[in-house]
């Protein structure tokens, strides 16, 4: 299917990988049909979800798993329940991320994360019922905290 985009210009999708937003995502619940995009670079944790039915729309994302370490949610049962997931490893988690002008101040929300279910290409936005996390939490700052942490490991002694 050849699917005319803001970001990547044309591009054919594979219509296998169209995946059903029942509900839309809030904000843009009157658009349901999405496909996840790499933008070349296989190893990014950052992806693009594509709108299919409107070229303009593309939500960066990230797996969030992969910039804060100990990120742990609990998937809720109606969530698990209305994408028919059977199994965890049939689950793909993504945080939608703000790119601001200042690269800087880059923030993914991790209270709201999209939750696809890559067997049947279910997908929705699920709010979580959490303190933990917010729905602006700063990539740059994370990853810097994680630098300073993994240097203070590393000052141990070689015998």
């Amino acid at each position: 299917m050849l699917l005319k985009t803001k970001h990547f210009g044309e591009i054919n999708i594979d219509e296998t990988k169209i995946i059903d937003f029942k509900d839309g995502i809030p904000g843009f619940e009157n658009l349901k049909r999405y496909v996840v995009l790499y933008d070349g670079d296989e190893t990014s944790p950052f992806r693009w979800l594509q709108n299919v039915d409107d070229g303009q729309l593309a939500f960066a994302v990230v797996n969030p798993f992969l910039i804060l370490k100990d990120y742990d949610i609990e998937i809720p049962g109606e969530a698990v329940e209305g994408l028919d997931i059977e199994k965890i490893e049939d689950v793909m988690v993504l945080s939608i991320v703000v790119v601001p002008e200042d690269i800087s101040k880059m923030t993914m929300n991790l209270k709201a994360p999209v939750i696809i279910n890559t067997k049947n290409n279910k997908g929705m936005q699920v709010v979580l019922d959490t303190d933990r996390y917010s729905v602006r939490h700063y990539i740059v700052e994370e990853l810097r905290r994680q630098e300073v942490n993994a240097g203070a490991c590393s000052d141990k002694k070689e015998k």
